[in-house]
């Protein structure tokens, strides 16, 4: 029986169970057999492939690709002390592209038979008019490195298996501290079969694994009430819930919560902020990354559309948006367009050096395609997205950084935010943090905002330490009503002044 087949009764069954040990270890590392499998597992055929890019093309298309998704999610959450909830959802259908110049058709079908296929990709093709010839396509299988190696798929595991590391992460919450009244908790996965073909003959698969374990922790001291949250996020298998996992996650969310009770607003104004390593880096991705994305610049939406090429900020900085870190929560062996996963310098010793491009940007500016193409699912057509941002080390101690500032604030949770592209104006709010007071840290500080412009706030940035971190946290990024998975990173800065929203 067919993968359609499957599909269309209901069941659950995946490739034969003799096929499944090969699909897992094969598909996700893009190899040729990976594909193979990944065409059983669909139920399509290369021939078919061809049929339904030559359809997406005959009314005279300059480009077509086809993206199928299987995708199974699973979720477990703990409220009142117990693990009393789970929600499981599959996802599964293709989409078509077709591109004219830098206009797209797309249309997308959940259920997998020629005949669908094919209506879906004349509607595509509809932002095409004429009578093209079309030339018959030839596909190649296509492979690519892992980012994402496993040890054991998640689909190989029941919700009995999970269950106890999120117990046990409530329960170790209530142990830290006897001022902890309430924890909830939840652990998260998905699996997700990818199939990929276009009208230049590329042809590949993967297998793209995700989990996070999440905790949110309310403590009570003299009838007052404070709370702090903490989580991971990787591309990575079972083998990712330990107890060390459990343990890191508990002793962040309990000592965060702790520190509330003796936070302060600092007075407000314009000050120096020291970003702290780490998730200090949601700042580089909203207020700065956006603004580098090749599809807001070619539309000259982006503060940064005619900085190509120019400096923007200190000779010792550089940023790259990477999609080649193992394990990493925006780590792709291939984007949702085919292009293998890479490491890209947007800055490079302070120039702006790249902007992270799809295939309708690359082709505008002429240059390669930088592996950013990304969509949420298989309903939506792809876009320039980031990946992993961060800023590389610089040459400073945070100490040296913080020993330089007389009085400011140190930033070091940032929750949400928002930013204008355009203009490239933002405000942040900061969940935790510490004063700085003659060169030292002094009363941690909470709920503060941070307001500031993001192309000045990189210009400003005068000092860059060497303590780099990537954070692991669950980051997921929205544009234009999609999501995807991204991670960020920063050492420790210095800006010189942005206004600190306080008492």
């Amino acid at each position: 029986m067919q993968r359609r087949d499957f599909i269309k009764t209901g069941g659950m069954a995946l490739v034969g169970a003799a096929l499944l040990p090969n699909l897992l270890q094969s598909c996700h590392a893009g190899t040729k057999e990976g594909v193979a499998l990944m065409l059983a597992h669909f139920g399509v055929s290369e021939n078919e492939l061809k049929k339904v890019i030559a359809a997406a093309l005959e009314k005279g298309g300059d480009y077509a690709d086809l993206f199928f998704e299987h995708t199974f999610y699973n979720q477990l959450s703990l409220q009142d002390g117990a693990v009393n909830r789970a929600y499981s959802n599959i996802d599964f259908g293709m989409g078509v592209r077709v591109i004219v110049g830098d206009q797209t058709g797309y249309a997308y079908v959940e259920n997998i038979t020629m005949d669908e296929m094919l209506k879906a990709a004349r509607t595509a093709a509809r932002i095409a008019s004429g009578n093209a010839t079309v030339k018959a396509v030839n596909v190649s299988e296509t492979t690519f490195t892992n980012y994402y190696p496993f040890v054991t798929s998640w689909e190989d595991v029941s919700v009995k298996d999970k269950m106890p590391y999120v117990q046990k992460l409530n329960d170790r919450c209530f142990a830290l501290d006897n001022r902890v009244v309430k924890v909830m908790a939840s652990q998260d996965d998905s699996t997700s079969y990818i199939l990929f073909c276009n009208s230049d003959g590329v042809l590949c698969a993967d297998y793209r694994p995700m989990t996070t374990l999440n905790v949110s922790c309310i403590m009570e001291e003299n009838g007052k009430t404070e709370n702090f949250y903490s989580n991971r996020g990787f591309r990575k298998g079972v083998e990712f819930l330990t107890d060390d996992i459990v343990e890191t996650i508990a002793r962040e969310a309990t000592e965060g919560a702790a520190r509330m009770f003796k936070a302060v607003k600092p007075k407000g104004g314009e000050l120096p902020v020291v970003l702290a390593a780490g998730s200090s880096g949601i700042l580089l991705h909203e207020a700065i990354g956006h603004a580098f994305e090749a599809d807001f610049n070619r539309k000259n939406i982006s503060i940064f559309s005619d900085l190509f090429g120019k400096k923007v900020c200190d000779e010792h900085i550089n940023i790259a948006d990477d999609g080649t870190i193992a394990g990493n929560r925006g780590a792709i062996n291939f984007d949702d367009e085919g292009t293998a996963g890479q490491k890209t310098y947007i800055v490079t010793n302070g120039v702006l050096t790249s902007y992270l491009h799809d295939r309708i940007s690359a082709k505008h500016y002429g240059v390669a395609p930088t592996g950013n193409g990304r969509r949420e699912s298989f309903r939506f057509a792809p876009m320039p997205r980031m990946r992993s941002t961060y800023m590389e080390n610089g040459n400073a101690t945070e100490e040296e950084i913080i020993a330089s500032v007389k009085n400011g604030v140190y930033a070091s949770v940032f929750t949400n935010g928002q930013v204008q592209i355009g203009a490239g104006d933002f405000t942040f709010f900061v969940k935790s943090g510490y004063l700085i007071e003659n060169g030292k840290l002094t009363r941690p500080i909470k709920d503060i905002n941070v307001i500031g412009n993001g192309p000045k706030a990189l210009a400003d940035i005068t000092m860059v330490a060497n303590n780099q971190q990537l954070d692991g946290s669950t980051w997921t990024c929205g544009k234009n009503n999609q999501s995807v998975p991204v991670s960020l990173g920063l050492p420790s800065v210095l800006v010189k002044k942005l206004t600190v929203g306080g008492e």
